[in-house]
């Protein structure tokens, strides 16, 4: 008898291991998909992932409105300075930037307006056609560089923003492992990747927003260059109407 009793408990194990193996562990998650991961994750994680995820759409967006801007102003500048290299005098370059807003044109009506306001045609006159030159640049560096640093924030701090989150997402799995005595991987591992994910996340922002950032600073810094070089062509003007002024005077005294 206990033989049989021993053969009928082994059949019923057998019977029934399948079913025990099919049957899901209610303590693993169900979805191991990103956004499963993202929606089993703890509150403080799924905050930091938002604010990633936000982070990362600030970056694209800046990128795409400073590089049409980049571009729209570049182009205006290239045109006016072509305009300026074929001026024969600042009468002529005045006259074609009258009215217009983009940055030489500005540069133009600044030093006219100086030449306006001075008595003297000197080198002091130079100097402070040059001080208001620079202060247009300046300006308009300031101008075509704004939102651009908060793509080195990004770049920055979101390695580390998403580290943060995974450093939490980590000890809220020790908890769990400690509340449900056991060290099974298997029960483990979801919540380490939840945290995990938020590295990921992390990554996600910064990488793209450095790229952006280094690119910008590159088109800025040639768009500046562009800007010295219409300002020497405004000078170059200024400095070939005091030549004729002077030929003039002196022509006048024979």
């Amino acid at each position: 008898m206990p033989v049989v009793a021993f053969a009928q408990d082994a059949a019923t194990a057998v019977a029934t291991t399948p079913d025990a193996a099919a049957s899901p562990n209610p303590l693993l998650p169900h979805n191991l998909s990103p956004w499963g991961m993202f929606m089993n994750a703890d509150i403080v994680v799924k905050v930091v992932m938002i604010g990633l995820a936000f982070a990362s759409l600030v970056t694209w967006t800046v990128c795409f409105a400073k590089m049409v801007e980049l571009k729209a102003d570049t182009r205006k500048a290239k045109k006016r300075i072509k305009v300026l290299s074929h001026d024969a005098s600042m009468a002529e370059a005045d006259r074609d930037s009258r009215d217009k807003n983009d940055a030489v044109a500005q540069l133009v009506q600044s030093a006219v307006k100086e030449a306006s306001l001075s008595e003297a045609f000197d080198e002091g006159f130079k100097e402070r056609v040059e001080l208001r030159l620079s202060r247009v640049e300046a300006a308009m560096a300031r101008k075509i560089s704004r939102g651009t640093g908060v793509l080195a924030t990004i770049g920055a701090t979101a390695p580390f923003v998403g580290l943060f989150g995974t450093v939490w997402g980590i000890m809220n799995s020790f908890i769990g492992i400690s509340e449900s005595h056991t060290t099974n991987l298997a029960v483990v591992a979801p919540g380490i990747a939840e945290a995990l994910l938020a590295t990921a996340m992390g990554l996600i922002a910064a990488i793209p927003a450095v790229v952006i950032y280094n690119h910008l600073a590159r088109q800025i810094s040639a768009y500046r260059a562009l800007l010295g070089d219409a300002s020497a062509q405004v000078m170059l003007l200024i400095s070939r109407d005091q030549g004729r002024r002077s030929l003039r005077v002196a022509r006048a005294a024979e």
